[in-house]
């Protein structure tokens, strides 16, 4: 399959070159050098421009950081829908708000084209190893379409309901996992001031009603966890500032719908204060060491 991949970023590249070993043809393109670059040494196609890329495509796949960049690559008279193939399958992977997802994939029907939003769970460890989580929204016969090349890059593959359902998922899924950091770091702060060893206390309060994924596999306190940021200087992972994108998406969603989420809004608000500490670059588990003076 003709596959173009815009967006080589932490996640996009090794998606990319998954599809890649996955026999694909591929042609990438990033407004970063560098990338291109890496992508070309795994033996892809650097395309130079996003024409380029898409000239041929059956399935165009797309990993942005924010929702402006998603409007800006395929809204316009030289956007994506204006330069694809009409019989092209458009895949957004980026993470961004439900309303602009629908807007876009709107706008792509509109004009012929079969689109999915599938944001992705995982992280840059689960996008190397191929093994992500897809939270699929658009109709199901696209995304029986796209599933060869889904299933090469992730092991789990959801369909949610119609377009803008898979960027709900993601942005209920992350408001959640941000609340659970911060009530995790928080009770293991306790544990330590009352002279805890938060090894220990770990191991309990995961094999009790206070189990969750932080604990189990994401711990935030330095040295209870191999392999994981804590444990790396809160090096790699996911960052502060995409946590705090991502609990902003929800917020932003929330006020839309005038639903109520008063912890969401809390813990985007602490994030935020982390953020501004000088931490915005490093995992958003250093929440750990959130100053509140």
């Amino acid at each position: 399959m003709k596959v173009a991949f815009l967006g080589l970023g932490n996640m996009g590249l090794p998606m990319a070159v998954n599809l890649l070993k996955a026999g694909h043809q591929v042609a990438g393109f990033d407004l970063v050098q560098s990338q291109l670059d890496a992508f070309h040494a795994a033996g892809g196609t650097a395309a130079k421009s996003v024409g380029n890329a898409i000239a041929d495509a059956e399935v165009i796949i797309t990993m942005l950081p924010a929702s402006r960049h998603v409007e800006g690559l395929y809204l316009g008279d030289s956007g994506l829908l204006a330069l694809a193939k009409p019989s092209a399958l458009l895949v957004d992977c980026s993470t961004i708000s439900p309303k602009v997802a629908q807007q876009v994939a709107a706008i792509a029907k509109e004009k012929g084209f079969a689109m999915i939003d599938a944001p992705v769970s995982g992280g840059t460890a689960g996008a190397q190893a191929g093994t992500l989580t897809f939270m699929v929204g658009g109709e199901a016969s696209h995304l029986e379409k796209a599933k060869p090349l889904l299933e090469r890059m992730g092991k789990n593959i959801f369909h949610a309901g119609p377009s803008g359902s898979g960027q709900t998922v993601k942005v209920c899924n992350n408001m959640l996992l941000g609340i659970q950091m911060l009530g995790t770091s928080e009770a293991l702060r306790l544990g330590i001031a009352n002279g805890m060893d938060p090894k220990i206390l770990s191991d309990i309060m995961s094999k009790s009603s206070g189990r969750n994924w932080v604990l189990e596999l994401y711990n935030p306190c330095p040295g209870v966890m191999e392999n994981v940021p804590s444990s790396k200087a809160y090096a790699g992972g996911f960052g502060v500032d995409l946590m705090l994108k991502d609990m902003g998406l929800a917020i932003e969603n929330a006020d839309d719908l005038n639903a109520k989420v008063p912890l969401g809004e809390l813990s985007r608000q602490l994030y935020e204060m982390h953020s501004q500490a000088g931490n915005g670059q490093l995992d958003f588990s250093s929440v750990f060491h959130l100053k509140m003076d």
